[in-house]
């Protein structure tokens, strides 16, 4: 994505504290004077997963989610905060040759009376993020759909092969990024600034969700024993307004 010849870098996972001295380069003028006001980033993200089991099981292993939840964020470096909290270092990420390492504490609220799942931003101990601000709100919510209503393609032979019925996992993210950007930034046009910087966003937020989803379902069902059917493609069921 390069709109208007801006240089963008795509997600690098880290493993280790970004390092000024050893990284990407960059421009001198990278000093943010006091009182810059901040720029702020949006996006709304909605995506669904296919469990093959009942909603109750998957519940059960959701609300365990200290036992798998860091094995299937790698490549991200996980540390825990607390019983449901979690220290993310997400990867590197920028335009404009200035680069930022992305961390975020994120807490995994157990689900509500309705049943939805919550997932919200929370700081991170002993840690002050360098130039920038993150308000992640996350919900999602199970629905339990009977074999028959979703693999309608397959034979009864292959049906009798497959749990009765599966859940379908449903959720919706708004993300919102402030950024204090530095003069040499700042200098752009307010509009090639936004533009790009949501383009970033959503990118990341597809590349992280396109990876932690197809690890969870391996993790999920390889504990349970069950081998997925190829013939099946993931599918979005329907949309549930949480």
């Amino acid at each position: 994505m390069q709109p208007d010849s801006t240089e963008y870098e795509s997600v690098q996972p880290s493993q280790e504290p970004w390092d000024h001295t050893s990284t990407t380069p960059q421009p001198e003028d990278t000093e943010v004077s006091e009182g810059t006001e901040q720029t702020w980033f949006h996006s709304h993200f909605e995506d669904s997963m296919e469990m093959y089991a009942d909603a109750r099981t998957v519940a059960e292993h959701f609300n365990n989610h200290q036992t798998w939840f860091a094995r299937c964020a790698v490549p991200m470096k996980v540390e825990p905060i607390g019983e449901n909290g979690y220290d993310l270092l997400i990867g590197r990420f920028g335009a404009f040759s200035y680069i930022v390492e992305a961390r975020i504490g994120l807490e995994l609220l157990p689900p509500d009376a309705q049943g939805i799942y919550r997932i919200l931003t929370i700081p991170i101990p002993n840690y002050k993020p360098p130039g920038y601000d993150v308000d992640f709100r996350s919900k999602m919510q199970l629905l339990e759909v009977a074999i028959e209503q979703f693999a309608t393609e397959l034979s009864t032979s292959e049906l009798a092969q497959l749990p009765p019925v599966i859940t379908s996992v449903n959720w919706q993210l708004d993300l919102s990024v402030g950024l204090y950007f530095p003069k040499f930034i700042r200098g752009k046009s307010h509009s090639l600034i936004q533009k790009t910087g949501e383009n970033v966003l959503d990118k990341i937020v597809r590349q992280v969700n396109r990876r932690l989803t197809y690890k969870t379902q391996q993790v999920f069902h390889e504990s349970l024993g069950i081998a997925l059917p190829q013939s099946l493609r993931k599918r979005k069921l329907l949309t549930v307004n949480c």
